[in-house]
């Protein structure tokens, strides 16, 4: 019998919609304002993260969210993930 590895993505499916956090999947509004309104919660509870049931992860997932429809926060996430790829890269050399 074979197992098939799950395949650990991140960021948001444009295909199904759906946003994936490693192994994660959770559904996301199709309406624009649904995923604005979803993702400027998760950065404002992630802003609070310092109380109880909040906490700071939410401000990189709302941020993420926020990326799928606001171009600066897109080019803010572009530019990370290409510094973060060629940090990567450097250290395996």
């Amino acid at each position: 019998m074979e197992q098939k590895a799950k395949i650990r993505r991140f960021g948001i499916d444009p295909a199904t919609g759906r946003l994936h956090l490693g192994i994660i999947e959770t559904p996301l509004p199709r309406s624009k304002t649904g995923r604005i309104i979803i993702g400027t919660g998760l950065v404002g509870g992630g802003v609070l993260g310092f109380l109880p049931i909040l906490g700071f992860w939410m401000v990189p997932v709302g941020l993420l969210v926020l990326s799928q429809d606001l171009n600066f926060v897109r080019r803010a996430r572009r530019r990370i993930t290409l510094w973060w790829a060629r940090r990567r890269q450097g250290r395996r050399e």
